[in-house]
């Protein structure tokens, strides 16, 4: 992913009725690494990663990367929600256009089913879009991933189009919903 653009980074606390979004900072590494070594969280990610190499490779001091936010609820981190810009090269399979603005989140399983994503997405698009007046956002997921299609519905996303990668049928949605034209 390339860098988000043009922005004051890290911009000020996004607080909501339960969360905040700040930037990363040291005290998150072990919710970072018990993200993504999830079995549950990687389940239509291609598998959690091993513990090992991530206990090695991520920094004790967080390293400043525009655009990712910390979920916090209750002073801990429950989760992350991150807008990058996509680059060719790691557009794969995917259908964007490079340079388009992606929404990814990741959440605790304890997380789940509390409307945290809702609320936390929600914020960040919020933010994104006084940032960056007028721009969409994309958003993809696998058809599969029933709890992620119910949240980009929540959020206003509007199907663009479904397309086969990595094994599986994948959504592609573009936020903020865009009528035809």
């Amino acid at each position: 992913m390339t860098e988000l653009g043009p922005v004051t980074w890290p911009p000020a606390p996004i607080t909501t009725e339960r969360l905040v979004l700040r930037e990363p900072e040291a005290r998150d590494r072990a919710a970072f690494i018990a993200l993504l070594t999830s079995p549950e969280v990687h389940t239509y990610l291609g598998g959690p990663q091993p513990r090992a190499g991530l206990e090695r490779e991520v920094p004790e001091i967080a390293r400043r990367r525009p655009g990712l936010f910390v979920i916090e609820h209750d002073a801990s981190m429950i989760g992350m929600v991150k807008l990058d810009r996509i680059d060719a090269e790691g557009q794969g399979h995917a259908r964007p256009e490079t340079g388009q603005a992606e929404l990814g989140y990741l959440f605790l399983p304890q997380a789940w089913g509390h409307g945290f994503g809702a609320e936390a997405c929600a914020a960040a698009l919020d933010w994104f879009a006084d940032a960056f007046p007028g721009e969409p956002v994309v958003l993809r997921t696998q058809t599969a991933n029933k709890r992620s299609m119910r949240l980009a519905a929540k959020l206003g996303f509007t199907e663009v189009e479904l397309f086969e990668a990595y094994g599986a049928e994948q959504w592609l949605g573009v936020w903020p919903s865009v009528a035809p034209g």
